[in-house]
Order: C-alpha cells, then structure tokens, then sequence
C-alpha cells in the first residue's frame, strides 16, 4: 500500500524526496499518513480537495482486498 501512495503522490509534487508515509496499524484498521513538503500540500490536496478524494479512493479500494480498513491522512 506504501508503494501505491508512494506511485501516485511522487509525479505530483515537486519535491518527491520530502514524501514520506508511516503505516500505524492496529487490530481493525491500518492508518497511513502521508506527509510532504510545506510547498507541495496544495498539490496533494488540490482544489477543492479533488486530487485528496482521488487519491483515497483509490487507495481506499485497492484497501478492500485486506480484512483490515484503510484509512489515509494528509498531514501538513
């Protein structure tokens, strides 16, 4: 899952090394958090929050495969 947010926030930000994403997991849910550089936030989250929605849906259904719920937080 870490390469799947890693493959779809990279192209998108102009500091792709400044991307960084931890896993923090517990018996019901898996909770990523993905933060980037101070510059790229409005990349990631895009107006309105559109690329935000679409980038945890994707990540919300290729979730599904797991017995675990996939949660995705932008941090900033």
């Amino acid at each position: 899952m870490k390469e799947l947010i890693e493959t779809i926030v990279k192209p998108l930000v102009d500091h792709p090394d400044a991307v960084s994403i931890i896993c923090e997991e517990n018996d019901r849910q898996q909770i990523y958090k993905l933060s980037v550089h101070e510059d790229d936030i409005g990349k990631v989250i895009g107006k309105g929050g559109r690329i935000a929605k679409a980038i945890r849906t994707v990540v919300y259904a290729a979730g599904t495969q797991s017995s675990k719920r996939v949660h995705l937080e932008i941090n900033d």
